[in-house]
């Protein structure tokens, strides 16, 4: 078994490096409870559960550090038999710097579901985005302001722009396939790349696409109920502009518990272990995961914090040709 588990990540990652190879600093927060985000991975999960589904999101990005980074974010999605579709609102805020950049994003994602054969399905997902950034000037410090023996104690020379908010549409897309036991997508984020600039004209400012590429399997270790022990190897991978991150991880769960073990590697340097627990009884689910910082900020950014609820809602029993997919909760 643990030979096939060590075969199945090593040929997921491959894959990723063979599909993804062009390199990208990411510009956007990251989640590291992926699955517990969905529609924030990929927009083609919207309504892949068949009934309502609602999931909350926080994230503490190094909470030692000044001027850490807090993600949020709240999802609602279901699949709409009517029209063979699924539907989705996803709300995230990411407050950097204490406050110095807010950003809330807003997004309506559409799906559609093909089933392909009798045990093998494809999602499709497209996502429109209604983006509002607010930056608080008087946070800001400029080299201009220090006096070697005092500090921080002159004005700036800077000229504050005329406008602190920035207001933007952007569009994303993803697909998701998958059979009983094998689940993978991949999701590209901001195709338009729009203007992010508070000042204008700015060149080179452009919000970089981020292209996601995730896969996993589920290894049933007493038969195929769904109240089971199982194990489930995943691997995920991003790209955005010149940053890449590869996340390798293990899931092992049997209801109500789960627990998950993950290695991020930024292209270059080691970056995380992140430990995870999950608990799932009925509609509710809970989780909670910290990122073990390995790099050089080991030291000095107390890991990061990272909490998931979700509830689960009983609907309509689905259509037999309506296939929902079978992959980790957190």
């Amino acid at each position: 078994m643990l030979k096939k588990i060590l075969q199945i990540l090593l040929a997921m990652a491959y894959c990723c490096c063979l599909l993804l190879a062009p390199s990208a600093k990411a510009q956007d927060p990251h989640f590291t409870q992926f699955y517990a985000n969905p529609l924030y991975l990929n927009p083609a999960f919207a309504g892949s559960a068949h009934c309502p589904r609602i999931c909350l999101n926080y994230r503490n990005q190094w909470p030692a550090l000044q001027g850490q980074f807090i993600t949020s974010s709240f999802s609602y999605d279901q699949q709409i038999a009517s029209i063979s579709s699924g539907i989705g609102l996803l709300v995230t805020t990411d407050n950097a710097g204490e406050g110095t950049l807010n950003t809330t994003t807003f997004s309506g994602i559409y799906s559609y579901q093909v089933n392909i054969t009798r045990e093998f399905s494809i999602r499709f997902g497209l996502e429109a985005t209604y983006w509002q950034r607010k930056l608080d000037w008087s946070k800001l410090t400029f080299g201009d302001m220090i006096d070697p023996r005092y500090g921080f104690i002159y004005p700036t020379t800077e000229v504050q722009p005329s406008s602190t908010t920035k207001s933007f549409v952007d569009f994303s897309t993803g697909v998701l396939a998958y059979s009983n036991d094998i689940y993978g997508g991949v999701a590209v984020n901001h195709l338009t790349q729009p203007e992010e600039s508070f000042i204008l004209p700015s060149a080179g400012s452009t919000l970089p696409m981020r292209i996601t590429a995730h896969f996993g399997a589920i290894l049933p270790l007493e038969g195929r109920g769904d109240g089971g022990a199982y194990l489930s190897p995943n691997v995920l991978y991003m790209q955005q502009r010149t940053f890449q991150e590869l996340n390798l991880g293990m899931y092992i769960g049997k209801l109500p518990l789960v627990g998950g073990l993950w290695y991020r590697y930024d292209f270059g340097t080691s970056d995380a272990l992140i430990v995870l627990v999950g608990l799932q009884q009925g509609a509710f689910k809970v989780g909670y995961s910290y990122d073990v910082t390995v790099s050089k900020l080991s030291s000095v950014s107390s890991g990061s914090h990272e909490l998931s609820m979700g509830i689960q809602f009983q609907c309509h029993p689905r259509k037999k040709r309506f296939r929902t997919i079978k992959c980790p909760s957190f």
